[in-house]
């Protein structure tokens, strides 16, 4: 049917009213930032942990008008603790739905994948995993790191196993992953520049369900002091149970997953849990008065009011993942989505106040989490998702 005059001029004032429209309602339009966390699979304790924190930031930030009026859509890939799924996520997340930033991985072995696929996209990450060389300001001048480094980690438990134990013969044991192989080969030089004398160092499968021979091996060696280096609940405790069924009384000190509810939970007797040293964070472990500092003591109390698990994970870890998107949204409302605009912004940082701990950058150290909050604590302390320190190790 042909059109009138004035149905002609209504048609292009509409038109016109439209396009004039679609900038307004972009404008408002949610901002992507991807998010590529572990839920599943061997190595998910971690990932299970940090996503209570990252939902509880999320809802909080989009509750108070999200960034500048326009809410977060946090686009999640579940890398199921496996590097090639853990890559998939990533080329998804960045060429089909052109996410602003992406969270993650949050395990070494998926992101050491997934770092170098990111720099050539050009998409800033914000990522929690410690092996040394994920981050390089060079290489991947997009990449932060808002946790500790290995060498920050090797220190600390290296340290108490010859400095405060006195222990100088050292079984160093890992499972299989990126993770575990990259941290055996970073401190087993550590060690041996300490004085050490590294009696036994394994990488083995985190599936095997009989690791008696591995500890009788160690014992054998004459090893005074267990070092694994894994992020598997049920590996962690397999060694733990071993140690115990063998009534071999020696320390087993190093990853922070040691100490977690899910390993807890694995094991055999609540005594083998004794001597039991992980790694954890000084803001977010009980002072010698046994409180926790206000800021963490406030978000404690947050957690229990929006009714969110602790007794299966830890705190860090908790805190960790709710520091994250903050970190983000604090700088997209400083300086816009733009990847440019974000990198600098986080090139500038200088010590944002997480629960987890104090976060700064530089442009030519992308590796933000201070040297002194890495401590040991007592794995049987745990309470609320938090620990003592390791006696010996300072308050």
């Amino acid at each position: 049917m042909p059109m009138t005059r004035r149905q002609v001029l209504a048609s292009g004032a509409a038109a016109i009213a439209g396009s004039v429209a679609k900038p307004a309602i972009a404008a408002k339009e949610p901002i992507p930032i991807g998010y590529l966390p572990a839920l599943t699979g061997p190595s998910s304790s971690t990932g299970v942990g940090i996503n209570r924190g990252i939902q509880l930031a999320v809802q909080e930030i989009n509750a108070a008008g999200g960034i500048d009026g326009r809410q977060i859509e946090l686009i999640t890939r579940d890398t199921q603790s496996d590097p090639t799924k853990a890559v998939n996520g990533a080329a998804e997340l960045t060429r089909g739905q052109k996410v602003s930033v992406v969270f993650g991985p949050v395990n070494s072995g998926e992101s050491l994948a997934v770092v170098p696929l990111l720099a050539r996209t050009n998409t800033p990450q914000v990522h929690p995993c410690w092996v040394d060389s994920l981050t390089d300001p060079k290489k991947y001048p997009m990449c932060f790191r808002n946790a500790p480094t290995n060498q920050q980690i090797g220190g600390a438990a290296n340290g108490y196993v010859v400095d405060v134990l006195k222990h100088k013969k050292v079984a160093v044991v890992s499972d299989t992953t990126g993770y575990g192989t990259a941290s055996v080969n970073a401190y087993v030089p550590m060690l041996k520049a300490k004085g050490a004398d590294v009696v036994y160092q394994g990488n083995v499968d985190a599936a095997n369900p009989d690791l008696r021979p591995e500890l009788l091996r160690m014992r054998s060696a004459g090893a005074e002091a267990i070092m694994p280096w894994s992020v598997n609940a049920g590996f962690l405790s397999r060694i733990i149970n071993t140690r115990g069924q063998m009534d071999w009384d020696v320390p087993i000190v190093g990853q922070t997953t040691l100490g977690s509810g899910q390993t807890q939970a694995l094991l055999e007797k609540p005594d083998y849990w004794a001597k039991v040293y992980p790694n954890n964070f000084r803001s977010v472990c009980y002072a010698a008065d046994g409180k926790l500092s206000d800021r963490t003591s406030a978000f404690l109390d947050r957690l229990k009011s929006a009714k969110i698990e602790m007794g299966d994970t830890l705190l860090w870890w908790i805190a960790l993942g709710y520091d994250s998107p903050r970190m983000i949204a604090e700088a997209m409302k400083a300086v816009g989505t733009e990847a440019e605009q974000v990198t600098g912004y986080l090139n500038k940082l200088k010590e944002f106040g997480g629960v987890y701990g104090d976060i700064s950058f530089t442009p030519d150290r992308h590796d933000g989490y201070p040297d002194a909050e890495v401590v040991m604590v007592e794995a049987n302390s745990l309470k609320e998702g938090a620990f003592k320190v390791a006696p010996g190790y300072g308050a």
